[in-house]
């Protein structure tokens, strides 16, 4: 690139939405708008110990694998100066972000972790056994996710690139066109088109793929086993496993943002407050007392 294209590329990344929420297996994450962290549910590998965490612009929680032998976790958080934290489960290199720099956006997977530079070429720590870290060579990329043992980007003339685990298709996104935003679950990948609509590719057990039939939507999620959606009016619609009740949220209002963990859903109200639906066994929906967080497009001023 030359140096007009460099600049435009960094803003493009700068101005792609982030969100202030996110959902790990067993813990959920908050960004508060005076660019604080709040955490809750299972802390065994100190995926919750972001009390500390200051000056921070996203956050990012790995982990949407159901499974009983997988509560590892970690969390991470995108600094305002572009560096990068983390903390939890390290056992792959995933936390290993310190020198990190010039970092405009993050994602958090199974055992691994995602970040895009400014100048939108990606970087990953952590586990690459099934090809989920091999993003070295990706550029103009404004937004990544990532699942469990595959990773999904967001290019910046709105096509996607996925590497990693392919067993099932969740990696079947190379014909996607006029893709706004991505979201990768344990075995599938959703992509929001500019119209509004979904699209979905990978493991549909469960019908969590069955979106198709939505419009309106400005936001996607996807958890381990079901995905969701947010639309334009502030509703929120589901499709999935609804086992731990984690799709119900139809009766949902003025919603800004919505993070999918894997058998929890949060949504982030237009006044800051938090709603929570599904699995509480580690008290990862006791949010009732989350207030003042970010809302998307919030900028943090250090």
């Amino acid at each position: 690139m030359d140096d007009f294209s460099t600049k435009d590329m960094a803003l493009m990344v700068e101005r792609w939405p982030k969100y202030p929420l996110a959902a790990g297996l067993r813990h959920t994450v908050g960004l508060k708008l005076d660019g604080t962290v709040v955490a809750v549910g299972d802390n065994k590998r100190g995926q919750c110990d972001v009390s500390g965490w200051r000056d921070m612009v996203a956050v990012a929680a790995g982990n949407v694998h159901m499974a009983t032998n997988t509560g590892n976790a970690h969390t991470v958080g995108l600094k305002s100066n572009g560096t990068v934290v983390a903390v939890g489960w390290n056992g792959h290199g995933q936390c290993d972000v310190s020198g990190w720099q010039d970092i405009a956006a993050v994602a958090a997977g199974w055992r691994r972790t995602v970040g895009i530079r400014t100048d939108g070429t990606v970087v990953a720590a952590g586990r690459n056994h099934e090809g989920q870290s091999q993003v070295s060579d990706w550029c103009e990329m404004v937004a990544v996710t990532a699942g469990d043992w595959h990773t999904a980007g967001l290019k910046s003339d709105g096509t996607v690139a996925a590497v990693g685990n392919h067993r099932h298709g969740q990696c079947d996104v190379s014909d996607w066109t006029k893709i706004v935003a991505v979201a990768a679950g344990y075995l599938h990948t959703v992509g929001l088109k500019s119209d509004g609509t979904a699209v979905a590719a990978g493991l549909n057990k469960h019908g969590q793929c069955d979106v198709n039939g939505w419009s309106g939507i400005v936001a996607i999620s996807a958890g381990s086993y079901h995905t969701i959606g947010l639309k334009s009016d502030g509703t929120v619609v589901a499709a999935g496993l609804n086992k731990h009740d984690q799709c119900n949220v139809s009766g949902w209002r003025e919603m800004v943002a919505v993070a999918a963990g894997c058998t929890h859903t949060i949504g982030l109200k237009s006044d800051g407050t938090v709603a929570a639906v599904g699995s509480n066994e580690f008290g990862q929906c006791d949010i009732g007392d989350w207030c003042d967080i970010q809302l998307p497009g919030h900028r943090f001023q250090a």
